[in-house]
């Protein structure tokens, strides 16, 4: 389809396809939702008196509506070749903050899939992440740790990598400063200071539970004779967690194993200090979660019961999805697939202990690939391509119905994208769990597709693209002449102004949260994109620029503050407020700037 990207080709020929029947099947479970809930409220007999307090009976106020920006750490400014926790972070909370925004959405902070020079290729991706609750120490902040005393000025590298992530640079530079940091940290006397902190942060049970199999795998893993193997290679006795043989590990690597523990204590303390710091100015981190986890990973090796592994311990079953419109084959991920009995009987311990660790990262998370909670793919070991999987029941609403204990009323948003059957809707409603909607896969096909904003439902978040698609501004300038002038006559995006276009779209829709990239505040073609889904190399390094560049940012946060005003997505509005901007937004005169499709700084 010339003119329109993959993603919405796929949109076009699966999921609006079998709209008419989902709505059909959303009718009927609506009027019987409806006429169980007219019952309820309705407690009195055909012609007698209501209750008395019948009169103060409202139905319950809608959600506040917010609207924020995803950047991921690693694109923030910063001297050291990477994005991290430190000063420019914060400035970029109050960069949210001047442009009243309430979310600061990030990808997963997991470490990322590392590449082994001659062994193993990897790509820097934090969706193929090495651990699912260690974080990514290479957005540690050298400044900050200057500032705690943990390094000296002296001894920071000189600037570079300004432009964009050379990840190995990074991590040869960066790594060991972050590792001379933790020494010092250790040397410090127990129980006092830092070195208190990380006592209390080591001694935490939920803690331990992921740390010390984190820190011992690695251990092992960094043995140089065992370096490139995956743990299923590994001798025997470390594969099936001997307990004499972890014990020499734990003996033999104790420095090892306690210098990787307060790495990763380093990286809590930051980015619970960021955290803390957002949070006072209104912010709210959003986390992604991907539904699953690396092979090779500490997670798999030390839970072997709760994963599909062969009598070999290697994986006898992977997660992909099927063929569609974008790939005749399916996608074949490769992750090991859950062993979701054995989490039943363990009543979802390992979920719990996982999700409470996202959300002590952040306040809010989403899970990725939310449909395989109803249904996955499960492609045999082996196979060459996901076209021979099937599709396998998964544990649906009796996981998050166990889970409530462990986690109260957890805020979580489901990532629902692709061809979503009936159940996966059912539970995700059954869970009440906001989906997404994407602006960018809303041209397609007729009235009837779910990514236009007349059918936007208010449980949901609009995107008008994430880091897996273009720039608004690059898939705009992509688009055929005929979805620019759809476009233009639906949402007033005209005259090459893609992304402010496609914000103030998504700012208008009745989706309660509106979350734009970085990259489309900035008005920034395709060159900035963050990633491009089935092209391994070259992803993930976008950067904003130099430091310093939120200073430059006024005008931008200036038009955000007013649309988030316009649109009911600030916490407070007064009319003082409100006609400053609506005068930013039509101008005083008729039509305004937003008329002409054109917002000029």
């Amino acid at each position: 389809m010339p003119g329109v990207s993959a993603s919405a080709a796929m949109f076009r020929t699966t999921t609006h396809r079998s709209l008419p029947a989902k709505r059909t099947e959303r009718a009927a479970s609506g009027r019987n939702s409806l006429a169980k809930r007219v019952r309820k409220v309705q407690a009195t007999a055909v012609g007698s008196p209501v209750d008395a307090d019948y009169g103060a009976r409202f139905p319950p106020k809608r959600d506040d509506r917010r609207a924020g920006v995803i950047m991921h750490p690693t694109s923030l400014p910063g001297a050291y070749g990477v994005g991290d926790a430190g000063p420019e972070a914060r400035a970029f909370v109050d960069w949210l903050q001047k442009a009243r925004m309430r979310i600061w959405q990030v990808l997963p902070l997991v470490p990322p899939g590392r590449p082994i020079p001659g062994v193993r290729e990897d790509y820097w991706s934090p969706y193929s992440g090495r651990d699912a609750h260690c974080g990514n120490t290479l957005m540690i902040s050298l400044d900050d740790l200057v500032r705690d005393g943990l390094l000296r000025a002296e001894e920071l590298p000189k600037a570079y990598g300004k432009t964009k992530v050379e990840f190995g640079a990074v991590a040869a530079t960066n790594e060991p400063l972050i590792a001379k940091a933790a020494e010092r940290l250790l040397a410090m006397p127990r129980g006092e200071g830092l070195r208190g902190e990380y006592d209390a942060f080591c001694a935490r049970e939920d803690v331990r539970a992921w740390l010390d199999p984190a820190a011992v795998f690695d251990a092992i893993d960094t043995t140089p004779a065992l370096i490139g193997k995956y743990w299923w290679d590994w001798p025997v006795e470390y594969r099936d967690r001997d307990p004499s043989a972890l014990a020499a590990i734990e003996r033999d690597r104790a420095d090892s194993i306690e210098l990787f523990k307060a790495v990763q204590f380093l990286f809590h303390l930051q980015w619970m200090r960021l955290k803390k710091y957002a949070n006072e100015r209104g912010v709210s981190l959003i986390g992604d979660m991907p539904i699953y986890v690396g092979g090779h990973s500490a997670d798999v090796w030390a839970n072997q019961n709760l994963f599909l592994l062969g009598e070999d311990k290697k994986p006898s079953a992977l997660a992909g999805v099927p063929p569609d419109a974008f790939s005749e084959d399916g996608q074949l991920w490769g992750n090991p697939l859950f062993a979701w009995q054995e989490h039943s009987r363990t009543d979802y311990a390992w979920w719990a202990q996982r999700l409470k660790r996202t959300l002590e990262l952040h306040d809010e998370v989403r899970i990725d690939h939310f449909r395989a909670f109803a249904a996955y793919w499960e492609v045999e070991a082996g196979a060459p391509t996901a076209k021979s999987g099937r599709w396998i029941t998964g544990p649906g609403i009796e996981m998050f119905e166990r889970l409530k204990p462990a986690l109260g009323d957890a805020k979580i948003v489901a990532e629902d994208l692709g061809v979503i059957t009936a159940d996966v809707v059912a539970l995700r409603e059954a869970c009440g769990f906001p989906g997404m909607v994407v602006l960018q896969f809303a041209w397609g096909g007729d009235g009837r597709n779910p990514h236009l904003p007349h059918n936007h439902y208010e449980n949901s978040f609009c995107y008008p693209g994430t880091h897996d698609n273009e720039t608004s501004q690059g898939w705009y300038m992509s688009q055929d002449e005929d979805t620019k002038r759809r476009l233009d006559a639906y949402a007033g995006v005209g005259y090459g102004d893609g992304a402010w276009g496609m914000i103030k779209a998504g700012m208008s829709s009745v989706s309660k949260a509106c979350v734009f990239t970085m990259q489309d505040v900035l008005a920034l073609g395709n060159e900035a994109r963050m990633n491009t889904p089935g092209v391994a190399d070259g992803n993930w390094a976008w950067r904003i620029g130099e430091p310093g560049v939120f200073a430059t940012l006024d005008a931008e946060a200036d038009k955000l503050a007013s649309l988030a005003t316009v649109y009911d997505r600030v916490a407070v509005v007064d009319d003082s407020s409100m006609r400053d901007a609506c005068i930013a937004i039509a101008g005083k005169g008729r039509g305004g700037l937003f008329g002409l499709g054109v917002w000029f700084l």
